[in-house]
């Protein structure tokens, strides 16, 4: 719910500024003792990140252990819970990591992988947005055992490149590999207003704010793409998307402000009521990576795990 809303449903309201800085230091810290035990991370957000620990520094064989050891360094460092999903594939893990929040320590045996994917519903997984799952469900698929029997062929007729995921998953495969040090492909900034915006006027200048911070975070990460995109969210909740692509490289305040413009005149209609904007500078670059298979030893009987599967 937008704060706005929430002031209005709720005059009582205590608004609790974010504290960013405090946020980037403990991930920072948490990000330490991950790489205490492996360089094989892929940050995924400030507080999430996937560990491939086949091969860890401390040697120890059993991935629940180190699960459990990076826990109780996370808390004693920062005084802070962490959940961690143990598993053969990162779907899995991810997966596991939901089962007990917070604080929990889940675990999913390959031996019962299939069986716990066949059993989830399709809009837990991992990947399925709200519009997908819900067009599943009036497909007839219900549960990860639906998609299991239909082809790959046919899943990707219906959702697209959404259909090859979902038929790997739905047989608890995810080759995805942990890609440390992964490229960026996006940076963007937005802002939503405590009041609405009709005049256009307002809404160029706040976008020459915008277009002045996602300049700076490109310039400090040293950062370039050929794609501008704008972001509208309007005071109904409908959002909509317009993008341009450059041949030459978007690196300047003046060519992100001028394209964001551009795209902001072209995608709303005059006195429409707008509530968010945002602009995303996309194609900065990728790395290539194969598939993986990961061979890990998950069971450790003698510790305390919340859950098993």
């Amino acid at each position: 719910m937008p704060s706005r809303t929430a002031a209005q449903c709720c005059s009582e309201l205590i608004f609790v500024r974010p504290r960013f800085d405090a946020y980037r230091e403990a991930s920072q810290q948490i990000r330490a003792i991950f790489k205490s035990y492996t360089e094989l991370m892929e940050p995924v957000s400030l507080d999430e990140a996937y560990l491939d620990v086949t091969e860890n520094k401390h040697d120890i064989p059993s991935t629940t252990a180190i699960a459990q050891k990076i826990k109780q360094a996370i808390h004693k460092e920062t005084q802070l819970t962490a959940s961690a999903g143990v598993s053969i594939n990162k779907f899995l893990a991810k997966m596991a990591s939901d089962l007990d929040k917070p604080d929990g320590l889940s675990v999913i045996l390959p031996e019962a992988a299939a069986d716990f994917v066949q059993k989830l519903a399709i809009e837990k997984f991992h990947g399925i947005g709200k519009m997908t799952a819900r067009k599943m469900h009036e497909l007839g698929m219900h549960t990860g055992a639906d998609p299991r029997l239909r082809s790959e062929a046919f899943l990707v007729e219906q959702f697209g490149k959404v259909g090859h995921h979902c038929f790997s998953i739905a047989r608890a495969r995810d080759d995805r590999p942990i890609i440390a040090n992964r490229v960026r492909k996006s940076m963007g900034a937005e802002r939503s207003f405590a009041e609405d915006l009709t005049d256009q006027k307002q809404m160029m200048e706040a976008l020459n704010e915008i277009a002045r911070i996602l300049h700076q975070r490109l310039e400090e990460s040293e950062s370039k793409g050929h794609t501008l995109t704008l972001k509208v969210k309007f005071d109904d909740y409908q959002q909509s998307t317009r993008a341009r692509t450059l041949e030459y490289c978007i690196d300047s305040y003046r060519l992100i402000k001028n394209m964001g413009h551009e795209l902001l005149v072209s995608n709303i209609e005059e006195n429409q009521p707008v509530r968010l904007l945002g602009l995303t500078v996309s194609n900065l670059g990728g790395q290539e990576s194969g598939p993986m298979q990961l061979s890990l030893d998950l069971r450790l009987p003698e510790l305390s795990v919340q859950r098993r599967w």
